[in-house]
């Protein structure tokens, strides 16, 4: 899909690794916190059309517990479009 890594928890796929950059799964809930960060929206084709991930916080990667919290939110948004594509109505 875009020559990188695909980063799994739980089956849930939350981050990616792509040109040594590690970018976490986002939604308008955290973007805010992301654009706060300094992280930048990873846009593989740099055609102004990003994907909801983006770049690590710098801190965080000197920082494990930083990281771990960052990636809690990650999975957690991942959890919440998993579930969403999962809803709708049941046969019977």
């Amino acid at each position: 899909m875009f020559g990188g890594v695909g980063v799994y928890a739980n089956g849930l796929f939350f981050a990616l690794i792509d040109d040594d950059m590690l970018y976490l799964k986002g939604d308008e809930t955290l973007k805010p916190l992301f654009e706060a960060a300094g992280s930048q929206a990873f846009d593989p084709a740099g055609a102004g059309k990003p994907m909801a991930y983006w770049s690590a916080p710098v801190e965080a990667l000197d920082d494990q517990d930083s990281l771990l919290e960052w990636a809690r939110r990650a999975l957690e948004v991942a959890a919440r479009a998993s579930s969403g594509k999962r809803a709708g109505p049941r046969p019977g």
